[in-house]
């Protein structure tokens, strides 16, 4: 009987390492897997304002106002970051030259500049290079002429996630700034 369990023991483990296999090494892949900022603009873009009264009624043009129709919603892209760099990448300068034109445009608004990381390093490293990329989208846009005061930076690190993957794809997602309107 002692026999017959140390061989169905035996024979359990060969059919799990059967199935079970080697895993494969990972694949370092290009940073060009972020989306292009033509990708960006297009999903940023696509929501259509709404034209229905909360009854299903539709509404007519007159209905709404022209100011409704001619006004642009606020949209801050995303800006990404090489791995363990803060500084702007060339790519991204237009987008931020574009945030600073909105701000300017909307002197009351004011943001909050979020910086984040991927999950590679300590806490304490991702925190403070959070708040370095938040830093260096700070000073771009004072630079810019955007009044401090209107701009406040706060670093999550890693704890925030875009993409939870462990891969270099999903790294080179969560390596990056948001930006969240505090007021209007």
């Amino acid at each position: 009987m002692k026999q017959y369990l140390i061989l169905l023991g035996i024979f359990l483990l060969i059919v799990q390492f059967s199935f079970i296999g080697c895993q494969k090494k990972a694949t370092k892949i290009p940073e060009s897997t972020l989306p292009s900022m033509e990708q960006v603009k297009t999903e940023d873009t696509q929501k259509e304002p709404e034209t229905e009264e909360p009854t299903g009624k539709k509404l007519s043009e007159s209905d709404i106002s022209e100011k409704e129709i001619k006004k642009e919603p606020l949209v801050f892209q995303e800006i990404y970051f090489d791995f363990d760099k803060y500084n702007i990448r060339p790519d991204m300068r237009e987008i931020l030259a574009h945030h600073a034109r909105l701000l300017k445009e909307n002197p009351t608004i004011k943001l909050r500049i979020e910086g984040h990381c991927d999950e590679r390093g300590t806490i304490e490293y991702n925190l403070a290079l959070g708040e370095r990329r938040a830093n260096s989208v700070k000073n771009y846009l004072v630079n810019y002429g955007i009044d401090p005061n209107r701009l406040t930076t706060i670093s999550y690190g890693e704890e925030r996630p875009k993409d939870p993957r462990h891969n270099e794809e999903a790294w080179a997602k969560n390596r990056r700034v948001e930006f969240v309107i505090i007021t209007r």
